[in-house]
């Protein structure tokens, strides 16, 4: 048995036959109990020097909100003149590969690139939750995304779209979810909105507010559940009452199975006449992204293949 160590035995490349260990690829083990970045490491071990780690593995890396996170190989840019062709491995060759940055020693692709490649083969909803992590976290900017967005590069054309719906502001994924649903059933919505009593006193700050109306909706989690958050919530929503603002409350599966009634129920405060366009919209939105089957399919169809230009 050969075996090759790093400085902590963690990873090890030759031949294995140990409890606790997992088989990454041909001739690479790492640790069961690893982390992330150690996992990556192992991998560095048998890249070619130009090769950086993207996609929704560099997302992981960077503390991005996933959408829906499902399995998925380990992404890698690399440039046309190295192939890399081993199971769990998908290999993204450029001619001129893009800027990259080191995060934890290892090689990773620009939040900006970071993004574009994401937009080769997720949904539009799955590009603004992750575009609006990555503003949130400010590792990086508009004017970053639109540039490579300029490109004639696969991804360019949805990150295109992407990037008018994006907004730092967004404090959770769902809350980025709920700003898209109103979004594509037309209802301007400002998220953050702080609600005074007429004094001027602060009463609370909202997840999203209704343009032109007194009313926020939230998105409320598992989290809002526990006694304590409960019962501070409930005087919270009390206080709001008494302001003369209205609050609701939703869930993720009323964003994403019932959008039918969040959005008629804002067209009867709206004074709008139901139009189910505006539902189909948002339904094309979630079927498209790893929220729904369709999304998912189209993944991992595309991940299939072991190597992508």
């Amino acid at each position: 048995m050969t075996l090759s160590l790093d400085e902590t035995p963690r990873i090890v490349t030759g031949s294995l036959r140990r409890a606790g260990w997992d088989k990454l690829g041909r001739g690479l083990y790492a640790a069961g109990d690893r982390t992330l970045a150690e996992e990556l490491a192992a991998w560095s071990r048998v890249l070619g020097t130009t090769a950086a780690f993207t996609h929704l593995t560099a997302t992981e890396l960077r503390g991005w909100w996933l959408p829906a996170p499902i399995p998925h190989p380990v992404f890698v840019a690399t440039s046309l003149r190295e192939h890399h062709r081993r199971p769990g491995l998908f290999a993204c060759r450029h001619p001129h590969p893009g800027p990259i940055e080191l995060l934890d020693g290892l090689r990773v692709t620009t939040a900006a690139e970071t993004l574009l490649a994401c937009a080769r083969d997720l949904g539009l909803l799955d590009v603004v939750v992750l575009g609006d992590s990555a503003l949130r976290l400010r590792q990086c900017t508009i004017a970053e995304l639109r540039l490579v967005a300029a490109r004639r590069r696969r991804g360019a054309p949805l990150l295109r779209t992407a990037i008018p719906l994006l907004d730092a502001r967004s404090e959770s994924p769902w809350e980025s979810v709920m700003r898209v649903l109103h979004r594509a059933a037309g209802v301007d919505v400002v998220p953050q909105r702080e609600i005074h009593t007429d004094a001027g006193a602060f009463v609370a700050r909202g997840d999203l507010w209704l343009v032109g109306t007194k009313r926020i909706h939230e998105y409320d989690g598992e989290i809002h559940r526990a006694p304590d958050v409960h019962r501070s919530d409930l005087e919270r929503d009390r206080r709001i009452v008494r302001a003369g603002w209205q609050r609701l409350g939703f869930t993720s599966r009323d964003l994403l199975h019932d959008g039918a009634s969040i959005i008629s129920d804002a067209d009867r405060l709206l004074g709008r006449y139901w139009d189910p366009c505006r539902l189909d919209a948002w339904n094309d939105l979630v079927a498209n992204s790893l929220f729904g089957r369709t999304g998912r399919s189209r993944a991992y169809r595309n991940w299939r293949r072991t190597e992508a230009s």
